[in-house]
């Protein structure tokens, strides 16, 4: 698949894969079997249909997990909004490349495999404050090499992003498409003090400011005031649903990166699932907004996918349960009411 134009984008969303509901209702007959209480493992029935649904089978697998962390730079950290300096965004995909990072350590131990994607490190989006962060050919190269990244036989997909200033870029396209104004989505990152909190607060201001007359049109809205791990991010998920792959969204960056899809239609995000909610201000009211219920919730915001990758644990567990206990019959345990 190749996105010429974000009309192209708009038509996919309009005629996506809807999962299998034969699948899923399946998954549910067998948890009604299994030797427990109906409902009794909680969520984790739900997973285990969700994941049904998804990968089109009773008893989903779990062989091929990818866990996908796009890096970018932006222009606007020249506007003093983060607590670190740009260089690190390049200096942590090489942590990430020597295996030093948490990401790394998260991976190995849920069985997934890492894919770092830095997407023109050494050319940083435009400040956003005074110009469009990218044009429409940078935005869809991005959102296209995000596509292509996705392994078409994952059995799950987990994604998460590094990018010093990203934080700023996901508190402008939350207040840009969902509003209630900047102080509702700015938080402090990577660690900003109170002076840095105010400078980021003044440039997403200036940005809506700026971009004020595309405000209405979330794929614009996109290119204007996101970055290219965000829209690679998006790109990514738009390939999980076209190949029929449940997929694990990381913390508050990277659902930002999703609500402009969820802005053309919410149903886009059916196969996702929110791992965690982050520290970070202003993803728990975003996972709200989405209708997205996360499955953790451990103080984590790190982001590099650490949340999403932990949460693919808990997806083996669900598994685990649904594809290796027995039912009622195997068992010789008498069922409800028998």
């Amino acid at each position: 698949m190749q996105f010429r134009s974000l009309d192209d984008i708009r038509a996919f969303c309009r005629d996506l894969p809807k999962g299998d509901a034969r699948a899923a209702t399946a998954a549910g007959g067998r948890q009604a079997q299994l030797t427990k209480p109906p409902g009794s493992l909680g969520r984790l029935e739900e997973l285990a249909a969700w994941m049904a649904r998804w990968q089109g089978r009773e008893l989903p697998t779990l062989e091929r997990v990818t866990v996908a962390v796009f890096a970018g730079s932006h222009g606007v950290t020249a506007r003093g909004v983060s607590a670190y300096p740009a260089a690190v965004t390049a200096q942590m995909v090489a942590n990430f490349a020597a295996g030093g990072a948490a990401i790394n350590q998260i991976a190995r131990v849920a069985g997934a495999q890492l894919q770092v994607v830095p997407i023109d490190l050494e050319r940083p989006t435009r400040d956003f404050t005074v110009a469009p962060a990218m044009d429409a050919d940078e935005f869809l190269a991005a959102i296209d090499l995000g596509y292509r990244t996705v392994p078409p036989d994952a059995d799950l997909l987990a994604i998460g992003e590094m990018g010093i200033g990203n934080t700023t870029a996901a508190s402008a396209l939350c207040a840009a498409l969902l509003g209630g104004g900047t102080t509702r989505w700015v938080g402090r990152g990577t660690g900003v003090d109170d002076a840095g909190l105010a400078r980021k607060c003044a440039a997403v201001e200036a940005a809506l400011r700026r971009h004020d007359a595309i405000l209405a049109d979330p794929l614009a809205v996109a290119a204007a005031l996101g970055g290219r791990e965000l829209a690679a991010a998006a790109g990514a998920t738009l390939a999980a649903r076209a190949h029929g792959i449940p997929l694990l969204l990381d913390g508050f960056v990277a659902t930002a990166a999703v609500v402009p899809l969820a802005r053309l239609d919410p149903a886009v995000l059916d196969h996702c699932r929110a791992a965690h909610v982050s520290a970070e201000a202003g993803h728990r009211l975003l996972l709200g907004e989405l209708g997205l219920e996360p499955l953790l919730d451990l103080g984590m915001r790190l982001g590099e996918a650490t949340g999403a990758a932990a949460a693919i644990l808990l997806v083996r567990v669900a598994l685990a349960c649904h594809t290796g206990m027995a039912t009622f019959a195997q068992a010789g345990v008498a069922g409800p009411n028998e």
